[in-house]
């Protein structure tokens, strides 16, 4: 919500491995520096900036992209797997949800307010947005993620969740005070290729995947997208007991928690979380 490439991903955009990736970062229509227009929030929003961002990329003639989500980028990177299966190779999702329930509408009511939130989180969207822009435009997101809750189910990609054929890996921070867990939960289940890692001080790399291939990352509401240029690789996982997923017969997983972890773990806990995404994404 209201972030852009450089307020939510210095740590990513400094210091991703440069060898191996080139990192572009983009703020969808009404976010960061895409502006005017002003934001809106229609009932389709999330899918017109997955469209935006596949439309950008092709542009910039990027063949193939994974797909790294933050909060609302990480629904718009599923949404995004799900429509164009052929363009995304691979996604990671933090703090998203694919539906909003009455507790969700509760916590959303509690950050409508900007005047309430921290100096340190308020004061750098404050200088990029202007006070008035900031305030009016957070209220606007509130009234625009709380339509969902009208819907059957709550539903705002829960639909699509299936049609993401590609590796997922789903991270969880359990001290996110804006998404609860069942919500990773959720994602997980449902998405084919889902890999489910909350970090709690234990590597969770994925299996091999191959080389050359051009890599996405959406935050919040912005995107990274890279390139790997490494060689083939394997490695283990860290393994906390069984997956349920592996015992029914669908895709490998291993569950690993972050105690610690919040709704921005991938600030606070920036190497262990750049090195998650390296592995998953070489």
């Amino acid at each position: 919500m209201l972030g852009s490439g450089e307020t939510d991903f210095g740590p990513q955009l400094k210091n991703l491995n440069k060898q191996l990736f080139t990192v572009v970062a983009w703020d969808p229509r009404g976010y960061g520096h895409s502006r005017p227009p002003d934001r809106d929030f229609p009932v389709e929003f999330f899918e017109r900036d997955a469209k935006d961002a596949v439309d950008l990329m092709k542009t910039l003639q990027f063949k193939k992209v994974s797909l790294l989500g933050w909060s609302d980028g990480g629904i718009t990177a599923l949404i995004a797997a799900a429509k164009y299966p052929s363009y995304i190779n691979k996604v990671m999702v933090w703090g998203a949800n694919a539906y909003v329930t009455d507790e969700d509408k509760a916590i959303y009511e509690g950050i409508r307010d900007v005047s309430k939130w921290s100096e340190r989180t308020r004061k750098p969207l404050e200088a990029l947005y202007g006070i008035d822009y900031f305030a009016r435009t957070c209220e606007k997101w509130v009234d625009g993620i709380n339509q969902f809750k009208r819907l059957p189910g709550g539903n705002i990609c829960r639909h699509l969740l299936p049609l993401v054929q590609c590796p997922t890996l789903v991270v969880h921070g359990e001290r996110d005070p804006l998404v609860p867990r069942s919500h990773a939960d959720f994602i997980h289940q449902h998405v084919r290729g889902s890999r489910h890692a909350s970090f709690g001080g234990h590597a969770a790399p994925p299996g091999a995947f191959s080389a050359a291939e051009h890599v996405g990352l959406c935050p919040g509401l912005q995107a990274v997208h890279l390139r790997v240029l490494g060689p083939r690789g394997r490695r283990a996982w860290a393994a906390h007991g069984p997956c349920p997923c592996t015992a029914r017969g669908r895709h490998p997983c291993r569950l690993h928690l972050m105690p610690e972890g919040k709704h921005n773990l991938h600030l606070r806990f920036a190497d262990e979380f750049n090195k998650l995404a390296e592995d998953f994404l070489q």
